[in-house]
């Protein structure tokens, strides 16, 4: 975790933010161009106007920049979303929608897909905090599409199994291992947990029952 991570460090001032997000630019640009190789730290210090000393106190390695970047991108995609938000009847047609024009967003930019994907992959315990927020913006993407503010451990599990199903449909289309077609069946199949998982609608109890009667 890099010290502007950290819960007790102060927050970034209007400067360290800009230079962060000058770092988070070059990073998406040079994995846009040529993938997950052609991201190496000196070049993007040198694209983002920062010392190399400058770049690792706020991204360690590689990988914590490229997992910070997925989740800039999914931030952003969160944002697009908000203003035009999917028009699904149910909420599982909703999130079906949600996912799928996330999943063509980063199908226009395949290689900073490919880029970002592996880095997930990659990623050891220590850039969890950094993979622990990218879950986190990608759940609440789910559940602003569900419409709820307070899920239920039920519909909770039913996202985090949506979460995996997405991220696996990324993995296996840039493989070449499955179609468009196929993760849209894949996604709109998994969504349908949001359905089985919605509270029951309580019933109005028949009438004589529901009340506790005394003989005499």
């Amino acid at each position: 975790m890099t010290a502007e991570d950290r819960p007790d460090s102060p927050p970034l001032t209007e400067r360290q933010e800009a230079r962060r997000r000058r770092i988070l630019h070059a990073s998406a640009q040079l994995a846009g161009r040529g993938g997950f190789e052609a991201v190496q730290m000196r070049e993007v210090a040198e694209a983002a106007g920062v010392a190399l000393g400058t770049l690792y106190r706020y991204f360690p390695s590689k990988i914590h920049l490229l997992v910070a970047t997925m989740q800039d991108q999914l931030q952003h995609m969160h944002t697009t979303l908000r203003k035009r938000p999917p028009a699904g009847a149910t909420a599982a047609e909703r999130v079906a929608e949600t996912l799928m024009r996330a999943f063509r967003a980063l199908q226009r930019e395949p290689q900073l897909a490919d880029a970002m994907v592996r880095a997930l992959t990659f990623a050891d315990r220590s850039v969890s905090p950094e993979v622990d927020t990218v879950s986190r913006v990608t759940t609440a993407i789910i559940l602003d599409s569900m419409g709820l503010e307070h899920p239920t451990p039920q519909q909770l599990s039913a996202v985090r199994v949506i979460e995996h199903t997405w991220h696996s449909a990324l993995i296996t289309w840039l493989s070449g291992r499955a179609s468009i077609a196929q993760v849209k069946i894949d996604i709109e199949t998994v969504c349908r947990l949001i359905d089985l998982t919605a509270p029951a609608e309580p019933s109005a109890a028949p009438e004589g029952r529901g009340r506790l009667t005394t003989s005499h």
